[in-house]
């Protein structure tokens, strides 16, 4: 089995009209894709008090489903290669639709936790293609402009899922949030739906377990791919502990911010939107290393702006370390494309497998940091994983400025 990816050339003319399609359709992916996906972060201190549990395992309804879409990702990605990326993109955005339509009457915390885990699966399709999608349908000169808009509307999508259902807090319960949130999901895949136009670069591939083993194993042995995986996992995993545990910061002593305002504070994901998109035409620009460096630094300044007990200084904080974190995905997703040997969807599988796996696995352990010492030591937590980050990015700078063996 192959799942390899066919690079539209640099030279080819792409119509600019499908150009807009693909661009919109991908947009409208990412909102539908991830504001399901953490539709449940802003609920979780909601779904604390009406549970009766620990942020701990109120926190499980965003690390269940990012960990199943982790595991799920390297086998839908290989159903595309032989299927089709328009048509399991397209599935995987309709059942995720309905699954969280269903979510608003679970009955107690363990079904919804399940339902969530279900729509981990089923919302893998759309991040598990689309950047061999667009790597496929769009030159190479225009890569990382067309990455960067998918990730804003990945920016977007995060942030409609917290904002909607937060908004809702103040005069009904988190089921009317979760509720209205699933409506204007729905539509947005529809609007997907309708925009995607048909692959014309992609080549079905037959289904085979030791061509995909040894397919992956050839993008692991790649070292130049894997500082970027690291990247993935830690930067992903430090994102996600610290929008897991803000509402609890927030909503206790000493700010006391209502639920609905302490959700508020999700507007911060406007400036990844920003980032996102600056970062990849800066990245075609000036080189991807120096953006992905400045976007470290930018994170790990905003986080230790997160400390003190002022409002306005964690917000800034909070804004610098969310536009860092955009800046370096937006870079780094679409430098693994670029830099993949041979079979670019493995490349793009693993980068995303390492993404959520730290969305699950760091953002899950971050429970224990918040229980030990509360927000400082989440702080402290995300900080070494930040630091870690910039380990690898330097280690990155190394590995160009070394000339590779003949």
């Amino acid at each position: 089995m192959s799942t390899a990816v066919t690079t539209a050339p640099a030279t080819s003319t792409v119509d600019s009209r499908r150009e807009r399609r693909i661009t919109l359709a991908l947009f409208a992916a990412g909102l539908t894709t991830f504001g399901s996906m953490y539709s449940a972060q802003a609920l979780l201190p909601s779904l604390s008090a009406a549970f009766d549990a620990t942020p701990a395992q109120a926190a499980l309804a965003v690390s269940l489903t990012t960990g199943m879409l982790a595991v799920a990702i390297v086998p839908v990605s290989v159903l595309s290669g032989r299927f089709g990326r328009t048509r399991v993109m397209v599935v995987s955005a309709v059942v995720t639709s309905i699954i969280g339509l269903l979510l608003p009457f679970s009955p107690n915390l363990e079904v919804l936790l399940i339902g969530r885990a279900i729509e981990g699966i089923a919302v893998a399709g759309v991040p598990a293609v689309a950047m061999a999608y667009l790597a496929e349908e769009i030159g190479s000169a225009g890569l990382g402009a067309a990455m960067g808009v998918y990730v804003s509307g990945t920016t977007i999508g995060g942030l409609a899922g917290r904002l909607i259902p937060a908004f809702t807090l103040d005069f009904a319960t988190w089921r009317w949030g979760a509720g209205i949130f699933a409506v204007g999901a729905a539509a947005c895949t529809l609007w997907f739906v309708r925009m995607l136009p048909p692959s014309r670069n992609f080549v079905p591939q037959p289904l085979g377990v030791r061509a995909l083993a040894r397919d992956l194993a050839d993008q692991l042995r790649n070292r130049s791919l894997l500082p970027l995986f690291g990247l993935a996992f830690l930067l992903m995993g430090g994102f996600v502990s610290v929008y897991n545990f803000l509402g609890y910061r927030l909503v206790h002593a000493p700010f006391e911010l209502s639920a609905a305002t302490a959700g508020a504070v999700f507007l911060m994901y406007l400036s990844g939107t920003v980032s996102s998109t600056v970062a990849g035409r800066l990245a075609d620009r000036l080189g991807r290393l120096p953006v992905v460096a400045t976007s470290v630094v930018t994170m790990g300044a905003g986080l230790a702006l997160t400390i003190p007990d002022n409002l306005v200084i964690l917000l800034i904080g909070l804004l610098l370390f969310t536009a860092g974190f955009f800046g370096v995905h937006s870079v780094a997703s679409a430098w693994v494309g670029a830099t993949a040997q041979g079979n670019r969807a493995a490349a793009s599988s693993l980068y995303l497998f390492a993404y959520y796996l730290g969305s699950s696995i760091v953002g899950a352990l971050a429970g224990l940091a918040y229980s030990w010492h509360g927000w400082v030591g989440v702080v402290a937590y995300v900080g070494v994983l930040v630091a870690v980050a910039a380990a690898l990015t330097v280690r990155l700078g190394v590995m160009r400025s070394v000339p590779s063996p003949p």
